[in-house]
């Protein structure tokens, strides 16, 4: 296959693993013939047939049934052991396929494992994809993480883009593989596992770089960019082999070349990563110090969601104009007190007012980067338990969990994620801002009322 017509592969690719998420994210509210299930442990069986797609939110899913249809899932440890009749769409933090998949399969989450069949196209994201031996995929392979480990089959072309790729087993196309600058025979870097969550799933070892067996297959040509060529056994390729360093030289002196798509997807990836691990830090926070403000601000956001739009908008205004109010405010006190004093308490008032103007701009940051993006988080989650019917709508934990995967995964889409942080940020600074001025005016209105009390017992006397 030419250069051309791989690069017109790997772009619909990324389409459709676009198009995965965005699934993933929207389609649970909007399509109606499925069916739901919800809960901490779900299990379908292996005499159970599900005529329809189905959608699950669960903390550990196990299938070993039958989906007639699509199967659309979330949650922390998943299990594939009997068949989907259709597409598989599964987000958690392990994800094993040891049964059988009729069409697609778009993956992602920490450990990815694929022990049995794909019949179409696999699509992965992740730190760690293992195509154990035995294993197949009828389309193409299309992997995109920190490592991946093929020794099974694969029928076209593979494209992988990682810091760790050892290929062991048939690709019956074309091989397009992409490690950076990552050096063969390099151990993992220090730090590593970065953890996903707690009860972190064992995965397979395998060396920095592109490493190949003698007992790999490659049907087509090999595509690879590394910064060290490496010896590829002339019985493992069939047609040609193409090495492209990542780092040229010029005369001796590095000269960083364009990246290349697999590299800029593997960058794009890393950037969700790290999006996805510091929210869910964020959400730890808030449902461990703040359970019950969080879910207030959530149910406002619920309960007047036009309102908390428009009060967002003003809250921008408000701060906007009170970042003004204490620039002028420092600039005059500065001024004032130079003249009356000579300017021996000018730097002591630029001084106060640097430390109100950040901190004031300190808050604010952080409320709209991250606790906007938790309080829509919280109640994305809480909609798709409660449309499952699941007690897990409840739960301090998982609601928060599922919605932000979720927004991550919405985030994540060209033009419509901006839209969404958007609509986020607004609709949690409106809910913060309702929230805030019942406050101000129930505490108003206490002493008011602690005031009338005396006048009417006199009047009574």
């Amino acid at each position: 296959m030419s250069t051309n017509r791989l690069g017109t592969r790997f772009s619909r690719l990324l389409a459709i693993a676009g198009a995965a998420t965005l699934i993933l994210a929207l389609a649970v509210p909007t399509v109606w013939a499925f069916e739901g299930r919800g809960g901490d442990v779900v299990i379908i069986e292996a005499d159970e047939v599900i005529d329809d797609d189905l959608y699950v939110g669960a903390g550990q899913f196990t299938l070993d049934g039958t989906v007639k249809g699509d199967l659309f899932v979330a949650g922390g440890t998943i299990e594939i052991n009997g068949t989907v009749e259709g597409d598989l769409v599964a987000a958690g933090q392990s994800v094993v396929i040891d049964g059988t998949v009729g069409d697609d399969a778009r993956i992602a989450g920490y450990e990815l494992s694929l022990g049995g069949e794909v019949m179409d196209d696999l699509i992965s994201a992740g730190f760690s994809l293992e195509n154990e031996r035995e294993s197949n995929v009828g389309g193409d392979l299309l992997a995109v993480g920190y490592q991946a480990l093929l020794a099974g089959g694969v029928a076209g072309d593979a494209e992988i883009a990682g810091g760790a790729v050892r290929l062991a087993g048939a690709i019956g196309g074309d091989a397009k593989v992409d490690v950076g600058g990552a050096e063969p025979g390099q151990g993992m870097p220090s730090g590593f596992p970065f953890y996903f969550g707690p009860n972190v799933p064992p995965v397979p070892s395998v060396p920095m770089g592109l490493s190949i067996d003698g007992s790999a297959s490659v049907g087509g040509d090999l595509e690879y960019t590394a910064n060290s060529e490496i010896a590829v056994p002339a019985s493992v390729v069939a047609g040609a082999t193409d090495f492209t360093r990542y780092v040229p030289e010029v005369e001796g002196r590095p000269e960083i070349r364009r990246p290349s798509p697999a590299a800029l997807v593997g960058r794009w990836f890393v950037r969700q990563l790290r999006r996805l691990i510091t929210l869910l830090l964020a959400g730890a926070a808030m449902m461990w110090l703040v359970p019950g403000w969080t879910r207030k601000m959530a149910g406002i956001v619920q309960a007047k969601p036009l309102p908390s739009l428009g009060w967002g908008v003003v809250a921008i205004a408000a701060f906007a104009m009170a970042m003004l109010v204490l620039i002028i405010g420092t600039a005059l006190l500065a001024l004032i007190f130079g003249i009356l004093t000579l300017g021996e308490l000018v730097g002591r008032f630029i001084a106060l007012g640097g430390i109100a103007i950040s901190s004031v701009g300190f808050g604010f940051s952080v409320t709209w980067s991250y606790v906007t993006k938790i309080i829509i988080s919280l109640l994305l989650g809480q909609l798709v338990f409660r449309l499952f019917k699941s007690d897990a709508e409840g739960h301090r934990w998982w609601p928060v969990l599922l919605g932000v995967l979720i927004f991550v995964a919405i985030a994540a889409i060209p033009v419509l994620g901006w839209l969404a942080r958007l609509a986020t940020v607004l609709l949690g600074l409106g809910a913060i801002w309702l929230w805030g001025r019942d406050w101000f005016a129930a505490r108003r209105a206490a002493p008011a009322s602690a005031e009338a009390e005396p006048k009417d017992a006199a009047s009574a006397e």
